[in-house]
Formats: C-alpha cells, sequence, structure tokens
C-alpha cells in the first residue's frame, strides 16, 4: 500500500478499536459488542485483496488483542482476523456487487472470525469461555456484525476505492473502436 492509503487505513483502524473498546460496550447484547473491526478488515480485503485483508487483519488484531480491557492471550483477534481477511478479499468480486452478497460475506466472516476466537480460547483453557456461551455468543455476534456491516461497509469500501490509483493511458474496448 502507498502512504496515503496506508495513514488511512491506519486511521480507520484505531478509530473502529477506539469505538469497538471504548463506546460499544455500553450497546452491547447477551455480551456481544458489535465488531467494527472486523467490518473495516473486510472493507479493506474487498479493495485490495487477500494479502492485504490478512495484513490488515494481523494488525486491527493485534490492536485488539493489546487494547484494554483485553482479558485473553495475546494474538487470539489477529489469528481470527488474518483469516477474515484472507477469506473476505479472495471472494471480493463477488461481494462488491450487491448488498446481499455483501451482507453474506459478512455473516460468513463474522461466523469465521468469531468461531476462531472463541475456539482459540476453549484450546487455551480461558475460563471465560464454555461450549454453551459459544453457542450463544456466535449467532449474536453474526447478527450483529452483519448490521453494522450493513451501515459501514459500503461507505468505507468507497473511501478506500478514492486512494486506489487509476489506470491512466490504457485504451479501453470501447475506446479501441
Amino acid at each position: 500500500m502507498r502512504i496515503p492509503r496506508l495513514l488511512v487505513v491506519a486511521l480507520v483502524l484505531v478509530v473502529a478499536v477506539a469505538l469497538q473498546v471504548g463506546l460499544f460496550p455500553h450497546l452491547s447484547l447477551a455480551g456481544v459488542v458489535p465488531d467494527l473491526v472486523l467490518v473495516v478488515v473486510v472493507a479493506v480485503a474487498l479493495v485490495r485483496g487477500p494479502e492485504s485483508g490478512a495484513a490488515t487483519g494481523l494488525v486491527a488484531g493485534l490492536l485488539l488483542d493489546a487494547a484494554p480491557p483485553a482479558d485473553h492471550t495475546l494474538g487470539r483477534w489477529a489469528l481470527a482476523l488474518v483469516v477474515v481477511g484472507w477469506l473476505a478479499g479472495s471472494v471480493r468480486q463477488d461481494a462488491r456487487r450487491s448488498l446481499p452478497a455483501s451482507a453474506v460475506l459478512v455473516a460468513a466472516c463474522a461466523f469465521v472470525g468469531t468461531s476462531i476466537f472463541a475456539l482459540s480460547g476453549l484450546a487455551l483453557g480461558d475460563p471465560g469461555v464454555s461450549v454453551a456461551a459459544v453457542l450463544l455468543v456466535v449467532p449474536v455476534a453474526v447478527a450483529y456484525d452483519v448490521a453494522v456491516g450493513l451501515l459501514v461497509l459500503r461507505p468505507l469500501t468507497r473511501l478506500l476505492d478514492g486512494l486506489e490509483p487509476r489506470r491512466r493511458g490504457l485504451p479501453t474496448l470501447a475506446g479501441a473502436r
């Protein structure tokens, strides 16, 4: 990524993390907060592809893992969001065409990301994670993330698209006649 794009993505990530750990806990449902950071990772992956999505997921996950009041092992969110970034970037052309496709992508990414985070907690013996809690949290997280994604994904992808370099001087099929 070029410097302006990198700075904008970094700024968006910092704001998303701040909102997610500062404001969104006041909006929790069944202990679940909207995962704005996941939606940002999905947006970057849709615009830039799987490699940038995974790299953004790593940075975003580490920011979430380290942000107070983190009470889990460092790297759990990083692992989950790397997979989410790669997954979203891998299907990017299909998901950008329609709002329903974008909602399905966010739902799939939320399911995968939340499941990886929860399963890693189970594997590491996190005392706050149980199978019963996971079965309750994952559907609520998916629904919440889809709602946030429907509000934020389109404007965010437009912002990131605006930072992409345009190809100049290349003939188009219409201009080749």
